[in-house]
C-alpha cells in the first residue's frame, strides 16, 4: 500500500520528470528506494502472503505464563551437542539463548578443550566435557571411547525436552561417529532433534539419521540448503518454486521440518509451508543461526507441552510443534535483531542480539 507521504511525493518526482528537472541525489536514492518496496518487492509480498504464518499469535499460545507453582525445570530443559577446539561461541549463543528466552536449564556437551572456555563465558551453563576428537583417540581405542562418550549423552536423555545438534560441532571424523549415535539414541527416546551447523554437514552426508522422524528440524543457511537440494533433489535450487521445492524436500527426506534460512525463512514439514518475513536486521554478523536454534528449541519444547495438554482443543494453526517452534523461534530472532540494530547500527554483534530477547 502506498502511504500519503509516498503518493505526494510521486507526484512531485512526476512534476519534475515532466519539466526535466534533474533531480538530487537524494531523490534518486529515494525514487529507488520507492521502486524496490511498491514494485517488485510489494509483488513479492503479495504472492508471499498467504503462506505468512501468524507469528504474534503463535508466540503468545505457546509462551507458558509464569507460574509460581511450577517447579525447575519445567520450562523446558535443552541440550546442545557441540563446541571443539576451533569452535566455542556457536554452542553457548544456542545454549545460552535457550535460557534467555525461558528455558530452565541448559546443557552443553562438548570436547574437553572447548569446555573450560565455554564454561567461563557463563556460569548459567551446565557444561559436560565428554565429547573426543581423533587427535586425541588411538586406533585400538576408538571402539571404547566411543561407547562411553554415547553413555555418558545417553544418560541424561530422558531429562531433556530438545536437542540441539551442531552449533561449534566441527567435522572430525571420529566426532561425527559419536553423535551420529547420539541422533539414534534421541530417536530412540523420542527426543526431538534441531540439526543445525556441522550437524547439517553430517546429516546431509547420512539421511537416514532424521529420515522419517517426524520431531526432527533442519535449520540450513543458503549453502547448506543447497547441498541437501543437490544431494536429496539432484538439482539446484529453484528460487522460483521457493515454496514447492522446500515442501519436496521435506517430504523426499521423510517428514522432517525443513526451516529455510534466508531474508524470508521457509519452513515445511513436508505438509504444508509457511513463512516468517517480519523486519529483522541488515547486519548478517556469524552467531543468529546458533540463536536461532536454541530459540526453536524452546518453543518446539513449549509448543509439544501445549499439544499434549490441551487434548486437541488448540485453535492456532499449524498444529504440529515442530512447525510452530520453528515460526516462533523465526519471529522472535527478527525482532530480537531488529532491535538490536535499531542501537548499535553496524556494529551489532550476536551478544547485543541476545540481549534483546526478552525485550518487547
Amino acid at each position: 500500500m502506498i502511504v500519503k507521504h509516498d503518493m505526494n511525493y510521486l507526484t512531485v518526482l512526476n512534476s519534475a520528470i515532466n519539466h526535466k528537472l534533474a533531480p538530487p541525489l537524494a531523490v534518486l536514492r529515494r525514487q529507488q528506494f520507492l521502486i524496490r518496496v511498491l514494485g517488485v518487492g510489494g509483488e513479492n509480498r503479495m504472492q508471499g502472503s498467504k503462506f505468512e504464518a501468524d507469528s504474534d499469535n503463535i508466540l503468545r499460545a505457546i509462551t507458558p505464563v509464569l507460574d509460581p507453582n511450577r517447579h525447575k525445570g519445567q520450562a523446558g530443559k535443552v541440550a546442545v551437542i557441540g563446541g571443539c577446539r576451533e569452535y566455542t561461541g556457536a554452542p553457548y549463543f544456542a545454549a545460552i539463548s535457550a535460557l534467555k528466552i525461558g528455558a530452565d536449564l541448559s546443557h552443553v556437551f562438548c570436547t574437553k578443550d572447548a569446555a573450560p572456555v565455554i564454561k567461563s563465558y557463563s556460569p548459567e551453563l551446565i557444561v559436560h566435557p565428554v565429547l573426543e576428537e581423533s587427535y586425541s583417540v588411538g586406533d585400538r581405542d576408538k571402539d571404547h571411547i566411543s561407547r562411553r562418550v554415547v553413555a555418558e549423552v545417553d544418560k541424561w536423555m530422558e531429562r531433556f525436552d530438545c536437542l540441539v545438534v551442531g552449533p561449534g560441532l566441527g567435522r572430525d571424523p571420529f566426532l561425527l561417529d559419536c553423535v551420529s549415535e547420539i541422533i539414534k539414541q534421541a530417536r530412540q527416546s523420542n527426543v526431538p532433534v534441531i540439526i543445525d551447523g556441522d550437524g547439517l554437514f553430517l546429516v546431509t552426508n547420512n539421511l537416514g539419521l532424521v529420515s522419517g522422524y517426524p520431531l526432527a528440524i533442519l535449520t540450513p543457511n543458503v549453502n547448506e540448503y543447497k547441498r541437501l537440494v543437490q544431494k536429496v533433489l539432484n538439482c539446484e535450487v529453484n528460487d522460483q518454486d521457493a515454496h514447492g521445492q522446500l515442501l519436496s524436500l521435506a517430504k523426499q527426506i521423510g517428514g522432517v521440518t525443513i526451516l529455510r534460512k534466508g531474508k524470508c525463512d521457509l519452513i515445511s514439514d513436508g505438509e504444508i509451508v509457511k513463512s516468517v518475513s517480519s523486519h529483522g536486521s541488515p547486519r548478517r554478523c556469524g552467531g543468529q543461526g546458533d540463536i536461532l536454534s536454541g530459540s526453536v528449541a524452546v518453543f518446539l519444547s513449549w509448543a509439544r507441552q501445549l499439544i499434549l495438554a490441551d487434548e486437541g482443543n488448540l485453535i492456532i494453526s499449524p498444529k504440529n510443534p515442530t512447525m510452530l517452534g520453528c515460526i516462533a523461534g523465526s519471529a522472535l530472532l527478527r525482532k530480537a535483531a531488529s532491535l538490536a540494530f535499531e542501537d548499535r547500527k553496524r556494529s551489532t554483534l550476536t551478544t547485543d542480539i541476545i540481549e534483546c530477547l526478552g525485550r518487547r
